[in-house]
């Protein structure tokens, strides 16, 4: 999934006295991170009780705040990616009365400023075009929002229905919307959670880009008659709606269940 650094809180420990026990237990927590390539001898295990710490015990309280601190010296601030053109992925969006059109979402790269124009690509073959009246976070007004926030982006000139989710905000002219792409992908086997048999030419499952699924069909090099799961192929795909994908774009193929 991509998670780099863990801090584990063992929590409850106010039900059990036997110190011994709870050695025990924070030494299997470290034996299975390990075994999935986790650094489980180094990173940090904090022992405490979410309970106890809302009940008002100073103890447990400070457990908590330690917590914290270790999420900000153990976590490195992540690089947020505010030198290429916008993207940010559509969420969800919503009408407020007497303002206009919010979509939301976290901002994949670049940034928004209030008064910019931006894009609107995907699921549809035209693009549209907006204008950023405000820019909103955790329900305070930012002039910009930066690579990695969390935003609501008022938009001027948008109706409810024009935009939605599985599509794209992005700068003008940086990103186009296709149907059409070659995709490397690894098919997981049935221990890893994926299939149990192998699929053909023209298969027609799900591909997840970003916020949403589009059903698309795939065509298989010539002389690969079938893929197996755990093999790793290139294929061509077309899709049902067209996405606004780019060179190095990621995505999930999923089916039924």
């Amino acid at each position: 999934v991509g998670v780099k650094h863990l801090i584990v809180f063992m929590n409850k420990i106010d039900l059990v006295d036997d110190e011994e026990l709870l050695e025990l237990v924070e030494m299997e927590i470290r034996d299975l991170l390990s075994e999935y390539d986790f650094p489980g001898d180094d990173l940090p295990v904090i022992k405490g009780s979410a309970l106890k710490a809302l009940e008002g015990d100073t103890k447990y309280e400070d457990i908590v705040m330690e917590l914290m601190n270790t999420v900000d010296e153990y976590i490195p601030e992540p690089e947020r990616d505010t030198d290429k053109p916008l993207l940010l992925p559509v969420e969800d969006v919503f009408s407020i009365t007497g303002r206009g059109t919010v979509a939301s979402g976290r901002i994949d790269r670049g940034t928004v400023r209030v008064n910019d124009e931006i894009e609107i690509v995907g699921l549809k073959e035209e693009k549209t075009k907006a204008i950023v009246t405000g820019v909103e976070m955790f329900r305070k007004q930012l002039d910009e929002g930066l690579a990695g926030d969390n935003v609501g982006v008022l938009l001027r000139g948008v109706q409810r229905d024009e935009i939605e989710r599985g599509q794209v905000i992005s700068k003008p002219g940086s990103i186009n919307p296709h149907t059409k792409f070659k995709g490397e992908v690894y098919i997981l086997t049935k221990e890893e959670g994926g299939r149990h048999t192998p699929f053909f030419d023209n298969y027609r499952p799900q591909f997840y880009f970003r916020t949403t699924d589009v059903t698309g069909s795939i065509k298989l090099p010539e002389g690969i008659e079938m893929v197996m799961p755990g093999d790793n192929v290139t294929i061509d795909v077309e899709l049902i709606h067209p996405i606004a994908v780019e060179q190095g774009t990621t995505f999930s193929i999923r089916e039924g269940g």
